[in-house]
């Protein structure tokens, strides 16, 4: 029974830290800000790290079924 939230969140942490990552990609590959009023490269660094975090999340909750 424990199951069905396990998946569930790991299933929104995985997608949300999947497309954060492929967003922030393509913004910095077009050359437009990731966050306005940040350095482009500390905007995009943080966003990077903050989507490696969220699929390390997603990935763990998967891997305790």
């Amino acid at each position: 029974m424990e199951s069905g939230p396990a998946i569930f969140a790991g299933a929104v942490f995985a997608l949300f830290g999947g497309a954060l990552l492929v967003w922030t990609g393509v913004r910095v590959r077009r050359g437009e800000p990731v966050a306005h009023g940040v350095s482009q490269g500390v905007s995009a660094a943080l966003a990077s790290l903050a989507a490696v975090i969220a699929l390390g999340l997603g990935a763990y909750c998967l891997t305790r079924l």
